[in-house]
């Protein structure tokens, strides 16, 4: 009889010897354990958390008047009408939806900009006392919020004369745009590895050269991550227009909504219309970019 055989014979006796419930056991993969039914009611429960409401402001935004307090609200509309939308869109909501736009492009640029161009000299210039300072200014500004500085702020835009002006709200938005840009931008640039930089280097290639071919293709998912954050908090701001503004043609889309919601107070569809055409530029911006958006933010967990 050969070594095969008797190995084989010998492997058949143990397994026979062993209870079946042990041999089953033994056999069970690991994470075979069936499924999780409690994440899965959880997660269940939590799409239609968010879910719901979505799905109520859309419906209502198309009933009208009339027929909001009369129907079941979950219910969709018997009769739909665009009325409450033209309602909105003639009460001077592209003027809003142009100043927010140029607010949010405005700062949402320059901000970006800076802010990886200032990563790279942190990340490239080594260990430099200047670069070392200017890195802790940057994380000294994300431990301030925007609620402890607003008086600051208003007072500075008076004496540069930019109160009321759509510029007045360009500049503080950079400036609060940019610390936690550097301190995300930053992160990414130091997992390039150096030999890439030292080849470029070899290539006779410039800081410049280099800032452009190299880091930012490499670090494209954390700018997009980025820009898109920057610009939904941005889009989404209330404090700084409500400060810093004063004539209805300079409010943005935030602080409309909240006339729209003292003019139409009883009119609850033609309010939910103007949040629907508010949130629809940030929706769009997602859908572009949600795969960069997507990659950036799990960059560091597959780590």
């Amino acid at each position: 009889m050969s070594l095969t055989q008797t190995t084989g014979i010998k492997r058949a006796e143990t397994l026979e010897s062993e209870p079946h419930g042990h041999r089953r056991k033994r056999r069970r993969r690991p994470g075979s354990d069936g499924p999780n039914w409690l994440g899965g009611a959880v997660s269940w429960l939590w799409l239609a958390i968010v879910i719901v409401p979505i799905y109520w402001i859309v419906i209502t935004s198309f009933k009208a008047q009339s027929s909001y307090y009369a129907t079941n609200p979950l219910l969709p509309p018997t009769e739909p009408t665009l009325a409450n939308y033209q309602m909105v869109v003639e009460s001077d909501f592209p003027l809003y939806f142009v100043n927010s736009l140029i607010v949010t492009v405005g700062a949402v640029i320059p901000a970006v900009a800076v802010s990886f161009m200032a990563a790279y000299a942190i990340v490239r210039g080594g260990g430099r006392r200047f670069l070392r300072g200017v890195n802790s200014l940057f994380l000294m500004g994300l431990a301030i919020p925007l609620q402890a500085t607003i008086i600051p702020v208003f007072l500075i835009i008076i004496r540069l004369h930019l109160y009321d002006s759509l510029l007045g709200l360009i500049l503080p938005s950079i400036a609060f745009a940019i610390p936690l840009s550097v301190l995300i931008l930053a992160n990414f640039i130091r997992d390039v590895p150096k030999e890439l930089f030292e080849s470029m280097r070899l290539d006779g290639a410039g800081e410049v050269a280099t800032l452009l071919r190299l880091a930012l293709p490499l670090t494209m998912p954390a700018v997009v991550t980025v820009t898109i954050y920057n610009a939904l908090t941005i889009w989404n701001g209330f404090l700084l227009p409500l400060v810093l503004t004063q004539s209805p043609d300079k409010r943005t889309l935030p602080l409309a909504l909240w006339s729209f919601q003292g003019q139409y107070s009883v009119n609850v569809p033609a309010v939910l219309a103007s949040v629907v055409l508010t949130s629809l530029p940030i929706l769009a911006m997602y859908i572009i970019g949600r795969r960069q958006l997507l990659s950036g933010l799990t960059a560091g967990f597959s780590k």
